[in-house]
């Protein structure tokens, strides 16, 4: 439970160009790099909805490369909730 303790999760609502240009895939490559669990998935209003698993720092690198994108994609918003840790193993794309 002590590590379980440590670890932190985090829902992002991407917004902009960010369907049909590689996003979730882009997710899923920097949160395996990160360590991270958890999943991306497009949502039916043309969003992408990410919600991940891991200590603060790095959730905070995947922020930041939310904010970034893969190149076709054009972010315009990222909304970013804390949320409960659920359990998750690796990071998939839905």
């Amino acid at each position: 439970m002590f590590l379980m303790d440590r670890k932190r999760a985090k829902r992002w609502f991407i917004a902009g160009s960010v369907q049909g240009v590689g996003f979730r895939f882009f997710v899923q490559q920097k949160a395996q790099e990160l360590g991270l669990s958890g999943y991306a998935r497009n949502l039916s209003d043309g969003r992408v909805e990410v919600y991940a698993v891991g200590p603060v720092e790095r959730l905070s690198d995947l922020a930041a490369a939310l904010h970034r994108g893969p190149r076709m994609a054009e972010v315009r918003t990222v909304e970013e909730r804390d949320e409960a840790v659920e359990k998750t193993s690796g990071f998939g794309v839905r």
